[in-house]
């Protein structure tokens, strides 16, 4: 993208699993891009220039960025609960910092916030005007809570400080280099299915999800920080394709030649029932939508892990 070429950019979470490839978009497209990360769940990417620092305490940003993406926080479930002080720190109090040290630069801040927000949603598909069903006291509120106060903070920020704020609520997001312990549906049954050993379905995989590719996300990404369209407003990105977690696990089986067996499983708890994101503004402001069919992002997955000893 021309937009991109020469521009001064830092990704915060840019070891992580989008993060990495959101630093591979934006280096290809000829941006200069650093990365701050505190590696707890990311690794070093060995590209561009890496600070190890959290972002809730990090004093200054690596180069005199242009933009800032922010992507610092643990997004699977089994990561962000393993320590949820440090989860709901990273989300407000990582937010509230790195946006003073962006505001200070008159750099623009595109915040990762979630799908999360919308709890677990009694209204399909969800729109951006949705307020969700949440939970405030479950084992998921360090995160939906922490990411839907970081939102508030930076909707003020714009209104009274002037930030330039973008604001995307990733849906389910899958793809090559996913860790294989990230403890989410697809790199589970590809384990599983590869090894032969049965796939776990929590709750009998009635439950819905909508996947999106990386590649999709990254280029949605890109689109939404660029755009002068979409200033404050948040945008879903994610692919409506909602299809459960049982037909998940049985192409899944198909497209590895699999016979492992389905094995029902307690439900987890506050798991959200449906994921369909509205992607109506995403289509209006940024001509964004998924290209990526789903069988043919699930092979690039197995064909990854496949390679991995």
């Amino acid at each position: 993208m021309d937009a991109w070429h020469g521009k001064r950019v830092v990704v915060a979470g840019g070891a992580g699993f989008i993060g990495r490839h959101l630093v591979k978009a934006l280096t290809d497209a000829g941006a200069e891009v650093a990365v701050v990360d505190d590696l707890s769940t990311g690794r070093d990417i060995g590209r561009v220039s890496l600070t190890i620092a959290d972002i809730a305490t990090v004093e200054r940003l690596p180069i005199a960025a242009e933009v800032v993406f922010n992507l610092a926080c643990p997004a699977s479930p089994r990561a962000y609960q393993a320590d949820p002080v440090q989860t709901w720190r990273t989300s407000v109090l990582g937010v509230w910092n790195l946006s003073q040290l962006a505001l200070a630069a008159g750099a623009r801040f595109v915040q990762a916030s979630t799908s999360e927000v919308y709890g677990d949603p009694l209204v399909h598909p969800q729109t951006e005007d949705y307020p969700g069903n949440v939970v405030l006291n479950g084992p998921r509120a360090c995160y939906d809570e922490g990411k839907r106060a970081a939102e508030v903070l930076l909707y003020d920020m714009a209104r009274t400080k002037g930030l330039d704020i973008r604001v995307a609520r990733i849906f389910n997001t899958y793809g090559p280099g996913m860790a294989r312990d990230d403890g989410r549906a697809l790199p589970a049954f590809i384990q599983a299915a590869l090894a032969g050993v049965p796939l776990r379905l929590e709750g009998g995989g009635a439950q819905t999800r909508s996947f999106c590719h990386v590649d999709d996300l990254v280029r949605g990404l890109m689109s939404l920080a660029a755009s002068g369209k979409a200033r404050v407003l948040p945008v879903n990105l994610g692919n409506p394709d909602e299809r459960t977690i049982l037909d998940t696990a049985k192409l899944i089986l198909r497209l590895t030649s699999s016979r492992s067996l389905l094995l029902d499983v307690e439900e987890a708890q506050n798991d959200p029932k449906r994921r369909w994101p509205d992607i109506t503004r995403a289509r209006d402001l940024l001509g964004w939508e998924p290209r990526v069919r789903f069988e043919d992002g699930v092979m690039s997955m197995i064909d990854d892990y496949a390679l991995q000893p």
